[in-house]
């Protein structure tokens, strides 16, 4: 049986340019896809929960709404700081009866230990060079801030002051930390140079500000703050001229943000229940916040 041949199928012009620029649009967002995979762009981040009535460190993919525990022990495990490749977690725990830092591989979930001394330890902070950890510790009876290397060796005190130092921040070219101090009776943001000389304030002492966090061009920091409303609200600190500017307006605290990239900061809020904080993101600006965990339990510190 001879079959005949198909008639030709002409389509009007623009069909043909709708398909073209659809294909066109569907290579570009392939493209871009490959790059951002390429330049290793970050798509995920630890964070603390005590979901399952256990302080635990997990992994969120926040592109993909997927979680991962990553320490399954039956202490306290908290104050989670994320490799600058990713590879591995810092986090500070009492596995061992004591407050103490530890580093997991995040491939294989290796935990190895890093500080060993009566006191505690706590809020670990990496180089932008991978290369060192900065961290909070009272083992000479208050609060300083000391660095060591990855490996937990050659452990150095940055800071000797009577009030408290804690939550250092290293700046993303390594040449600054940032950390806060009660030194003027109420906690305040510092800088100093990384082998602890050249202390210098620069927030307002009168008013709390904590959790300091570097923007990625060095120019900026984020704070927790409550000027005076008794409410912890987001704010950036303009290190040129140390104006802040208010990011977030919420009846409930927001806290502990960090920069994912120049143009995202996740943050843990209650802002949904006034009672259980949960991950959320947010334009760099304030905007579009969006939240990210959903869960009973509090879920906070992302790094």
């Amino acid at each position: 049986m001879v079959r005949a041949a198909p008639k030709e199928i002409r389509l009007p012009i623009a069909v043909v340019i709708v398909c073209l620029s659809v294909g066109l649009f569907a290579s570009v967002l392939l493209v871009v896809g490959m790059a951002r995979l390429l330049l290793h762009e970050r798509s995920d981040l630890a964070y603390h929960s005590a979901r399952g009535n256990n302080d635990e460190i997990y992994l969120l993919d926040f592109n993909r709404g997927l979680e991962r525990n990553l320490t399954r022990n039956a202490a306290w495990d908290a104050a989670p700081a994320r490799s600058p490749d990713g590879s591995h977690v810092a986090f500070a725990s009492l596995r061992d009866g004591n407050q103490e830092i530890y580093v997991l591989n995040v491939a294989d979930g290796q935990v190895q230990r890093l500080t060993t001394n009566d006191q505690r330890d706590t809020n670990p902070a990496w180089s932008p060079d991978g290369r060192q950890i900065a961290f909070a510790s009272d083992r000479t009876g208050n609060w300083d801030i000391y660095v060591m290397d990855a490996n937990g060796s050659n452990v150095r005190q940055l800071t000797d002051d009577p009030s408290n130092d804690d939550e250092p921040a290293w700046s993303p070219d390594g040449s600054k930390l940032a950390f806060v101090s009660y030194r003027y009776r109420n906690w305040a943001v510092y800088l100093m140079n990384p082998d602890g000389s050249d202390v210098q304030i620069i927030s307002d002492w009168r008013v709390r500000n904590l959790e300091p966090a570097w923007s990625p061009d060095g120019t900026s920091l984020i704070v927790t703050s409550d000027p005076y409303t008794k409410n912890f609200e987001l704010y950036s600190i303009n290190l040129t001229d140390d104006n802040q500017t208010r990011l977030t307006s919420n009846s409930t605290w927001d806290a502990g943000a960090i920069w994912v990239d120049d143009r995202h900061i996740i943050f843990h809020s209650t802002r949904d229940d006034n009672v259980n904080p949960e991950l959320y993101m947010m334009d760099a600006n304030g905007e579009h916040v969006r939240r990210l965990t959903f869960n009973n339990a509090r879920d906070s510190d992302p790094s």
